[in-house]
């Protein structure tokens, strides 16, 4: 059951956390903030429904890197052909994408908003992928239309960008959430099931797709674990697997949107864009398990205090 938050349970890092790990509102608004939590009191309905809220802004503020590479996907798709209808743009929309994503990035570190540790696992998370990327593109399974300069093979550079974002986001929402765990793996049989699901990704255009297993696998490892996070002052709990589902959801509903502005397609979408399949959902849950451990080199997993359970 959850509890409020008190000075006698609270993890003091909770209690002072440094601004970059609070949404611009808690940090230049707090009197304001004070006063809306103070007039949702009085009623349950409005204690929950300014908590969802909060809930909201804080997944938005955490999820910061990838909203703002959307919003460039889906913009250059829609600015492009209006600006240069023959296609003839002196700067390739792709090249373009790159250059904005390392303004993001650079920005982000900037403005305190990421970490130099953070940004390290966030350049192996752009190195991982675009390995993946560059293997998957030569299978065929899915294609980067539009010329580039800035480019590998077949694989443009913003690609490793949309790796880099989902990393962002895990590592950015541990702290905005303050983020603890119970019962959380131990960090090497992780790290096993990391690079299995890694290796699968590949192997599985020779040998039996094992990913099934790799399913079981990650449902013994978590499926005991909890993880709690606190929306606005209360401390909740949710199951890890649960809230890995729910992180797979939003990615391939962004990926919706990614194929549906043409930045990649599979190839049934090659002569008109059709929802990505629901398959991908397993993917991407399975890219949440290496996620998570690869952000555990920054963010090593805490334990809840018991007195805060």
């Amino acid at each position: 059951m959850s509890k409020p938050l008190t000075e006698q349970h609270v993890p003091p890092d909770l209690r002072d956390l440094p601004p970059e790990a609070r949404l611009p509102l808690e940090v230049w608004g707090r009197d304001l903030l004070a006063r809306a939590q103070a007039r949702a009191a009085h009623a349950a309905w409005s204690r929950y429904a300014f908590e969802f809220l909060m809930f909201g802004l804080k997944q938005g503020w955490a999820c910061l890197f990838g909203g703002l590479m959307l919003a460039l996907l889906m913009g250059t798709h829609l600015v492009w052909p209006l600006i240069w209808p023959q296609g003839n743009a002196p700067v390739a929309r792709y090249d373009v994408l790159v250059i904005a994503a390392l303004a993001i990035q650079a920005g982000m570190l900037l403005l305190k908003l990421e970490s130099w540790e953070e940004a390290r696992v966030i350049l192996v998370f752009h190195v991982v992928g675009t390995a993946m990327e560059l293997f998957k593109t030569a299978h065929g399974s899915w294609i980067y239309p539009e010329p580039s300069l800035l480019r590998i093979g077949e694989v443009p550079l913003f690609s490793g960008f949309m790796y880099a974002a989902v990393g962002s986001y895990i590592a950015r929402v541990q702290r905005i959430f303050a983020i603890r765990f119970r019962r959380y793996p131990p960090l090497w049989a992780t790290w096993v099931l990391a690079t299995a699901i890694y290796v699968n990704f590949f192997s599985h255009h020779w040998l039996p797709d094992v990913r099934w297993a790799l399913f079981l696998a990650s449902f013994v490892l978590f499926g005991r674990g909890w993880f709690y996070f606190t929306p606005d002052r209360t401390r909740r709990k949710m199951p890890f697997l649960l809230g890995f589902f729910l992180v797979a959801v939003f990615i391939w509903l962004a990926e919706n949107l990614g194929t549906l502005s043409r930045a990649w397609i599979y190839p049934d979408q090659v002569d008109g864009w059709g929802m990505v399949s629901f398959a991908k959902l397993g993917s991407w849950f399975l890219l949440m398990m290496i996620s998570v451990v690869l952000v555990s080199l920054v963010h090593r997993p805490e334990d809840e205090p018991a007195s805060a359970r």
